[in-house]
């Protein structure tokens, strides 16, 4: 498995240039996004590191979050994704957040889908949300890493927004 490394570096020199810091909150990358951070050129002057919560008990305990803004049959939502970022964080007391939740493989849970949901905060706000759908016979593996793909690349987008 392997990064796209000038989509790392340019990551990496993004936040130090403008002395920032990141957390990242997953459940269905499974820490495939943590691992890419951790992979990054002088991660430690910018990351600080990162949770995986797999389960709802999990998201609620590690994260604080009120079950009430996560029913058990709907846990995996836009809104979810949206309250892990903020809330990783928070936690983590970094300038950004980055989340995911969803769905690798095609279950009965999931409609018998397979999409994720990323979300990235900057400051305590929601800047950037995201869907992705895969088709029904993606392997899980190959779910997780495109996720991850396509996280960094958004991730990628939102810097350059603060950037400009």
């Amino acid at each position: 498995m392997e990064f796209q490394q000038n989509l790392l570096e340019y990551i990496s020199t993004s936040l130090i240039t403008v002395n920032e810091t990141v957390s990242i909150v997953e459940s269905v990358t499974s820490g495939l996004i943590q691992l890419s951070f951790s992979q990054m050129p002088n991660a430690s002057l910018f990351y600080k590191g990162g949770i995986t919560t797999f389960t709802l008990p999990e998201k609620v305990k590690f994260l604080n979050i009120n079950r009430i803004e996560a029913p058990e049959n709907d846990f995996e939502t836009q809104r979810m994704a949206d309250i892990m970022a903020i809330k990783g964080a928070a936690l983590f007391e970094t300038d950004w957040g980055i989340a995911s939740t969803g769905y690798a493989a095609s279950v009965r849970n999931s409609g018998f889908k397979v999409f994720s949901f990323c979300s990235f905060s900057y400051k305590g706000e929601t800047i950037l949300s995201k869907r992705i759908e895969l088709h029904q016979k993606t392997q899980g593996l190959d779910a997780q890493l495109y996720y991850t793909e396509f996280i960094l690349g958004c991730f990628k987008s939102a810097l350059n927004q603060i950037l400009i």
